[in-house]
């Protein structure tokens, strides 16, 4: 035991000079990730069509894109993602017994003061909340979110305002 012992520390040593003496041999690799800077980051313009489309599954793609989960460079604490234009809210479709029993929640602050809307009132009157609603549930709930959230246009009908920035149509 004691002879291994001082065999190890002998070849550590040895090992310990060579590396020393001889650098060169010993080439070491130094990978660093690389951030994207803020002025690097380009936001692009998407126009997607929600006629016929369910609901959560057209919410989730939309959210990603927002996100900027789609781009090689994509960097959880900071807006990257894309602004994104929903044309035709008022055809969403959903799935099962939502229809009838889906309802939404708000509050006013005052005591007692909270409202609930169900679907089919919701998409009478406000149409684009529907939409709107279920892509910011599926964002980060904090500051970022609330930016990101900035990058959504959503309209009722199938005209909306935003033909400047030459938006590309999102297949799905």
């Amino acid at each position: 035991m004691f002879f291994e012992r001082h065999l190890f520390y002998f070849l550590v040593d040895i090992l310990y000079k060579i590396i020393l003496f001889f650098p060169a041999l010993f080439v070491t690799i130094i990978l660093k990730t690389r951030s994207i800077k803020q002025q690097e980051i380009e936001h692009s313009w998407w126009v997607a069509d929600a006629d016929g489309q369910i609901l959560g599954r057209f919410a989730s793609q939309i959210a990603q894109i927002l996100r900027g989960k789609h781009k090689p460079d994509f960097t959880p604490h900071m807006d990257m993602g894309d602004c994104v234009v929903v044309v035709n809210a008022e055809k969403i479709r959903v799935t099962g017994k939502k229809k009838t029993n889906k309802e939404y929640f708000r509050h006013s602050g005052y005591p007692g003061a909270q409202s609930f809307t169900n679907l089919k009132l919701m998409r009478k009157t406000h149409p684009e909340r529907i939409v709107k609603n279920a892509i910011r549930g599926m964002l980060p709930h904090n500051r970022l979110g609330r930016k990101i959230l900035g990058h959504l246009k959503v309209y009722s009908g199938s005209d909306h305002p935003h033909h400047a920035q030459n938006p590309k149509v999102m297949e799905f």
